[in-house]
């Protein structure tokens, strides 16, 4: 399972975001570029970057800050950015895989204009990433601030028939929150796409990340997670760590069935 930890821009800084309210925004750094090193170093491979500036419509010089940043972690050695926010146009995914970005995820965009997000998925595939929202299984859009009457088993299925092959699913009633994960839910989204989905929102301890490491690859490709490394609850190193031995365990159990099985 790979673990993504996150930095989320908000013009230039690391933040965080309360169930993606911007009236609620803590800033954690000045320097994203010092927070991507430091995860590399602790054995990270990948980043999760969220322009939030772009996803919320800021201002120029606001989203010019996030650019800049994005660009210079894409630089840090041995890790690979997977990064979204705002990415609406052909011209954007270009500009992004420019900087060096290995995953690119679509939002907005792939509720509001369908037939863009068909015409990407042809043009970029397995670059490309869906990133499904919602609360309370109705999806929300545009920074989750909008509604779009559009449940999240309808927008599952559609993206999966669009040939989508990472699938980011977000639960923001417990995104920024540190309430723990419904692995379930997770499980659930996975048999809709009918392949594994990373987990996002609410991871609070190392027994969420071991329970998603457990839930198996089929289920999970990987775990995003933010506010509880920013606020001492666990280390990358440590996340890191939980998941490959809750991994390693689960593979040891399934073959010990597999072979009790034959026999």
């Amino acid at each position: 399972m790979i673990v993504f930890p996150a930095i989320d821009l908000i013009a230039g800084k690391v933040v965080r975001l309360e169930r993606g309210d911007r009236a609620r925004m803590k800033v954690y750094s000045d320097d994203p570029v010092a927070v991507a090193r430091s995860f590399a170093e602790q054995g990270a491979s990948w980043v999760h970057v969220v322009d939030l500036s772009a996803a919320l419509e800021e201002d120029d010089d606001a989203c010019a800050a996030n650019a800049a940043a994005i660009r210079a972690i894409c630089q840090v050695e041995g890790l690979s950015v997977d990064v979204g926010g705002g990415v609406r146009s052909l011209a954007r995914i270009d500009e992004l895989a420019g900087y060096g970005c290995r995953r690119i995820a679509l939002g907005t965009v792939l509720v509001t204009e369908p037939g863009f997000a068909e015409v990407a998925a042809r043009g970029f595939g397995n670059l490309l990433v869906a990133d499904v929202a919602a609360r309370d299984g109705m999806v929300k859009v545009n920074g989750w601030r909008d509604d779009v009457a559009r449940t999240l088993d309808d927008v599952v299925g559609e993206l999966t028939s669009l040939g989508f092959r990472h699938l980011v699913y977000t639960d923001i009633a417990r995104d920024g929150m540190q309430t723990g994960i419904d692995v379930a839910a997770y499980r659930r989204v996975a048999e809709l796409a009918g392949f594994p989905v990373v987990a996002s929102g609410g991871i609070s301890s190392l027994a969420d990340i071991r329970a998603l490491a457990v839930a198996g690859s089929d289920a999970i490709e990987g775990a995003i997670t933010g506010r509880a490394i920013y606020e001492g609850v666990f280390s990358v190193a440590e996340a890191l760590a939980a998941a490959e031995d809750s991994g390693t365990a689960a593979k040891d159990t399934a073959a010990a069935f597999g072979e009790e099985g034959v026999c």
